[in-house]
């Protein structure tokens, strides 16, 4: 896969920065690192972006490879299976009036602060928007980090 561009982030003067300081503001909030990191994977994965999972970050946490089949696992929490829930609903948008269901916002706000729902959902639609860019550009495949 050849790029079409240089990433558009690097190219639009002044864009990179706000994106990489919501993404900032975001992981300050208290939604643990682990869940923004598990609903970046699925998201990309419903995307078709591609990460590679290096050693270094299965041994960081194990549970990365089974994100695509999370509701089949035992090794998620209740918290983090909510997030997925929204992560999903909000990404694959087949009836906008279904996307974030009150289930499954209420489901959420058992487990996140208004504060923290917020910027769950804020980090959805930030990996949404990185995907459709990275897609789009045809960037190469990520390495995790």
């Amino acid at each position: 896969m050849t790029p079409r561009m240089e990433n558009p982030s690097l190219v639009v003067p002044g864009a990179l920065q706000p994106l990489l300081d919501l993404t900032e503001v975001i992981g300050k909030v208290g939604v643990p690192q682990t869940t923004l990191d598990l609903v970046r994977l699925r998201v990309s994965q419903i995307n078709g972006r591609v990460y590679t999972l290096a050693d270094e970050a299965e041994q960081a946490d194990a549970r990365l490879p089974q994100v695509a089949t999370w509701q089949t696992e035992s090794c998620f929490t209740d918290a983090e299976r909510s997030a997925l829930t929204m992560a999903e609903a909000v990404t694959l948008m087949t009836d906008p009036q279904d996307m974030a269901s009150d289930e499954v916002w209420e489901d959420s706000a058992k487990y996140y602060t208004d504060e923290q729902l917020g910027a769950l959902v804020m980090h959805i639609g930030l990996v949404n928007f990185w995907n459709r860019v990275n897609v789009a550009s045809n960037q190469e495949p990520a390495a995790w980090r």
